[in-house]
């Protein structure tokens, strides 16, 4: 059974549509075998030394566990899906906003990209290393953190200042101590919704070509 992909991009809302799941599916197939089982094993036994009780309860004890697990899985599913259009609907409402996720990939869109990166603690200087698609480093740069949360501008150009197209890049950062010893530090990057999607199960936000998990958002409206 196909998966179902629903997806938001500017004002418009586009869908195609499938029911249940493959589990649940495999899960009602075993129960109609299970039902036709017992049903041709009460039909062929023997009316002189018919089923012993107790083992037919505990056959019905079976069916009706089987059953109630397929109503739970049905209810968890609808629950998921109500959860999932809520998530798209909000994440509809982002587009055209600016919004900070927590990714190693960073948007290049209309030649401009933007990493937040906390107030100095441990970490005294952040490493940012920028590569693309073929993991070629790109750029690179040491930005000495203050006291206060600050952002690192990418204008799009390389080391050697030539003009990277708009796209998805990798980015590493990295913290150093006043020793200069590595030390963990967290950052996110900021992009542009420009649309979004649930597709098999998810809700993803895209900001130009890099496509995000919508738990992935951090901030809005940045």
């Amino acid at each position: 059974m196909s998966g179902s992909i629903t997806s938001v991009t500017g004002a418009s809302i586009t869908g195609a549509t499938s029911g249940g799941t493959s589990a649940g599916t495999r899960l009602s197939g075993d129960l109609d075998t299970f039902l036709k089982l017992l049903t041709t094993q009460l039909q062929n036994q023997d009316p002189t030394a018919p089923m012993d009780a107790d083992q037919l309860t505990q056959q019905l004890v079976q069916f009706s566990t089987v059953e109630q697990q397929i109503n739970t899985n049905n209810t968890l599913q609808q629950l998921l899906s109500l959860q999932q259009a809520s998530q798209l609907g909000e994440a509809a409402g982002l587009v055209g906003q600016r919004v900070a996720v927590e990714t190693d990939r960073l948007p290049l869109q209309s030649g401009s990209a933007t990493v937040n990166l906390p107030a100095a603690a441990t970490a005294r200087i952040a490493r940012i290393e920028v590569r693309d698609a073929s993991n070629l480093l790109v750029r690179t740069s040491d930005v000495t953190l203050g006291t206060a949360p600050m952002a690192w501008n990418w204008d799009g150009k390389a080391t050697n200042g030539t003009q990277r197209p708009d796209g998805t890049y990798r980015i590493t950062v990295s913290g150093r101590d006043g020793d200069g010893a590595a030390v963990p530090l967290g950052f996110t990057v900021t992009g542009l919704v420009t649309g979004a999607v649930r597709d098999n199960g998810a809700v993803t936000v895209r900001m130009g070509s890099l496509n995000v998990g919508y738990d992935s958002l951090r901030d809005l409206g940045v």
